[in-house]
């Protein structure tokens, strides 16, 4: 293993050094029968679930982590993408790409209970619980605002392209939306809806997943062309940061009490990142995990992360199931 340590935004590859284990595989959970690419996936802490989009098998899966095993499937549904767990409700939110909807069903019965649409290629999701309001990135460019009590769409924000994975700062009204196709983050107000900055990506593209560290105010993208985990500024937008990780990078998340990324990548294999400082990174550890296995979830009040493991040849889809290490 080798360790990259980024100082501003230089790089130094040292020796090779031996480290903890970063990630402890704890289970396996079979998803015989799901075929085809993962999308995005969320977490009912108290019920101890996982919610699963099965884009390319049409469906939701429900997995019961607190028994380790395969709860339900939710079929019928339309690539799937976003998903969204509403605790207070016991609901769960369906973004739907293919036709365009947001579905809403109920966390014990699975009966659906609404449908909105004429969202076209519907896909991320947020849930603003201060002012309650949904987000769902969609079509050639902007973010639908749906009122999560009248389940009523009050307001849509234009963007430039496709929005990506999209961040809500919880100490301000400030939205960071990664926009791949126009090549830059937008900053979004959400309490007037509009558009109040633009942050260029000029040396990188594709970038898809992003975090957030609001303690530092520190934004983390992660860019495909090259593959590059990017650190901003939130409070100039500049870049403070910028180090390689592996190919087809999909899903990033920012563990705050152990001060780590972990990064799932389609190539095969989990990026961890240690934050040193608010301007200094290094490459942890890569764990091998699967060709095409780029989605995947963290729980910091667990301490897990779950990888989606596709279904490939003679490997069965699953999820994978981590303890974080100190």
């Amino acid at each position: 293993m080798w360790i990259v340590v980024v100082v501003g935004l230089s790089a130094v590859l040292c020796l090779p050094a031996q480290e903890a284990v970063t990630l402890k595989l704890i289970e396996t959970i079979p998803l015989p029968g799901v075929k085809g690419r993962f999308d995005h996936l969320a977490l009912d802490l108290r019920g101890r679930r996982l919610f699963v989009a099965a884009l390319g098998n049409n469906t939701l899966e429900v997995i019961d982590i607190a028994a380790g095993k395969h709860l339900k499937s939710i079929a019928a549904l339309h690539k799937p993408t976003g998903v969204l767990y509403l605790e207070q409700q016991n609901q769960i939110g369906v973004a739907n790409g293919e036709d365009g909807t947001f579905r809403l069903f109920d966390g014990t019965s699975w009966q659906l209970l609404t449908t909105v649409g004429s969202l076209d290629d519907a896909d991320n999701l947020r849930f603003d619980a201060r002012a309650k309001q949904i987000y769902v990135g969609y079509a050639s460019g902007a973010l639908a605002v749906i009122d999560s009590t009248t389940l009523r769409q009050t307001g849509s924000i234009k963007l430039a392209a496709h929005p990506e994975s999209f961040q809500l700062e919880t100490r301000s009204s400030r939205i960071f939306v990664n926009v791949p196709g126009a090549k830059h983050v937008a900053v979004i107000d959400r309490d007037r809806q509009t558009v109040s900055a633009i942050w260029p990506l000029e040396k990188f593209q594709g970038n898809f997943p992003m975090a957030l560290d609001e303690t530092h105010s520190r934004l983390f993208v992660g860019c495909r062309k090259p593959a590059r985990l990017v650190v901003l500024d939130t409070t100039t937008g500049k870049a403070v940061a910028d180090l390689a990780i592996s190919g087809d990078v999909d899903d990033l998340f920012y563990d705050a009490k152990l001060k780590r990324l972990y990064i799932s990548c389609g190539e095969g294999f989990v990026d961890v990142i240690d934050q040193h400082d608010a301007d200094t990174y290094g490459l942890r550890e890569r764990i091998p995990s699967r060709s095409g296995a780029r989605t995947s979830f963290h729980s910091p009040d667990l301490d897990q992360f779950y990888l989606a493991v596709p279904m490939r040849g003679e490997q069965v889809a699953e999820i994978r199931v981590f303890r974080s290490q100190k």
